[in-house]
């Protein structure tokens, strides 16, 4: 007898208590194994796919794309086992209803599932019935098994003919691999038809730059080819299919803008603050609501900071960017000024001064600002920090950051200087005690050596959490920073 079950959603970690429907990747009636990410959502830290721990036949999905689910609200029901013939199942929210004539291959999903789940050699160790027992360690965005089941989507074999008899199937076509589900909602808003793509990343991967090649080319040719023939990013000829939709227009569509969702209202248009945005903004007017901050700010000469970033990407090793410097430099003055790594607990009325340092940077994406944190950043060297940056701003740039890579910063660093702006007063990143901020570096006059000379010169400021220290402690944080700048050799002494 087919057993149905509900599967919810998760605990997605973190703090994050709910979650927004962005696209259902499979349909009531379609078969799914174990491990199968079943939806699309975006939370407040990152958009993410959730893998069902079960594996049957779709029965019933709950909510709609763009709609809110808390976590433990019920996501899908799956039949696992052997089915009852001919019984329909329940309705879900969105109205789908499995077919009955579908019932027959609950059975045969569950010994798909059982196959997935240990790598096809049979049901998944420890458990008798493969259908019945989910994998248990549901985590948003990753597997829920051990050994990773093939993402790949499964649909039933068709209703049965006039003699009681199945159809053949047709073939099973695999998902489509992409770099992330940021990809798949461009291609999706624009109209384009992953299949139809060869991806130029590894084994085919289709990334960001395949599918904004397809869009450029598309509004080219005024007409949309799921894939326009000519190479492609990674070399490879691209295939087109006939029939295609309309081309999308030019413009901050074709280039990955996603549109606000709006409404008009009496007086001009609403944008609902959701998601990233909402995150965002609780974040920011809790910071403003409970840390009474202030900020203080230097001019600094950069002249032999950007010489000797130069100097060391000349002798051949892995390039240093300016921002893994800049890191260096905030650990050696927060080991000399600890009471700015710290947060305040305000129900105990106590300051919590941490002992490693997790360096926060803020990362304006598509989706609006982030700050990836660099996890035991006074451990690494400029090397290490180069390529963590490196690693997190793509991440942050593909909407494929984890909601541990969102969370547990220490202290921030906020190079607004790439906007073209000298100087800022920023909200700290509650519930931090500090921020350290980054202006342009452009050359001014500047007295060196007694001399008026043009430099290379960068503001600095420090905002800062007026309970965790007094001005004295913060002008002296952001004096070593400064001196830092201007005489790298400062460094050596701290090493």
């Amino acid at each position: 007898m087919a057993q149905v079950l509900e599967f919810k959603l998760p605990d997605l970690g973190e703090g994050l208590t709910e979650a927004e429907i962005v696209r259902w990747l499979v349909e009531v009636g379609d078969v799914v194994a174990v491990d199968q990410p079943v939806v699309e959502v975006e939370t407040a830290k990152a958009m993410v796919e959730v893998p069902c721990p079960y594996g049957g036949v779709v029965t019933a999905r709950f909510g709609e794309a763009g709609s809110e689910l808390p976590v433990g609200a019920p996501l899908l029901t799956v039949a696992v086992g052997e089915p009852e013939p001919d019984r329909p199942a329940a309705p879900g929210a969105d109205g789908h209803r499995a077919q009955p004539a579908r019932a027959q291959a609950v059975s045969a999903a569950s010994a798909e599932a059982g196959s997935a789940a240990s790598g096809g050699a049979g049901p998944s160790a420890g458990a008798e019935d493969p259908g019945t027992e989910g994998s248990g360690n549901v985590l948003v965005g990753y597997g829920t098994s051990g050994a990773p089941a093939r993402r790949r989507r499964v649909r039933p074999g068709p209703p049965a003919g006039a003699n009681g008899r199945a159809r053949a199937a047709d073939p099973v076509d695999g998902p489509v691999p992409v770099i992330s589900p940021l990809v798949r909602r461009l291609a999706r808003e624009n109209g384009l038809d992953l299949r139809e793509l060869t991806g130029s990343g590894p084994d085919g991967l289709i990334l960001r730059a395949d599918v904004e090649y397809a869009l450029r080319a598309a509004a080219a040719q005024g007409r949309t080819a799921t894939a326009p023939a000519g190479p492609r990013p990674g070399g490879e000829p691209a295939r087109e299919a006939a029939g295609a939709a309309p081309a999308p227009q030019a413009g901050a569509a074709a280039l990955g803008a996603a549109p606000l969702t709006a409404a008009p209202g009496a007086d001009g248009v609403r944008t609902p603050l959701k998601g990233v945005r909402g995150a965002v903004a609780d974040k920011l007017s809790r910071s403003r609501r409970e840390i009474p901050d202030a900020t203080c700010w230097v001019d600094a000469d950069a002249t032999e900071l950007m010489r000797a970033r130069a100097a060391m990407n000349a002798a051949g090793v892995p390039k240093v960017s300016l921002i893994a410097l800049l890191a260096r430099i905030c650990t050696a003055a927060l080991a000399r000024f600890p009471e700015l790594n710290s947060t305040v607990d305000t129900e105990a009325r106590e300051i919590v001064r941490f002992e490693r340092v997790h360096l926060g940077f803020a990362a304006q994406t598509e989706r609006g600002l982030v700050v990836p944190v660099v996890r035991d950043a006074h451990a690494r060297n400029a090397e290490s920090l180069t390529a963590e940056f490196a690693r997190l701003t793509e991440a942050a740039r593909t909407g494929a950051l984890t909601p541990a890579e969102l969370t547990g910063g220490t202290f921030t660093l906020n190079n607004y200087g790439v906007f073209g702006v000298d100087g800022s007063t920023p909200i700290l990143n509650h519930p931090e005690a500090a921020m350290l901020g980054v202006g342009r570096i452009t050359p001014k006059p500047w007295v060196h050596e007694g001399e008026l000379a043009v430099r290379q010169v960068v503001q600095l400021s420090l905002t800062f959490d007026h309970r965790v220290c007094d001005g004295g402690t913060a002008g002296g944080f952001l004096r070593y920073v400064a001196d830092c700048v201007e005489q790298p050799a400062v460094l050596l002494r701290t090493v």
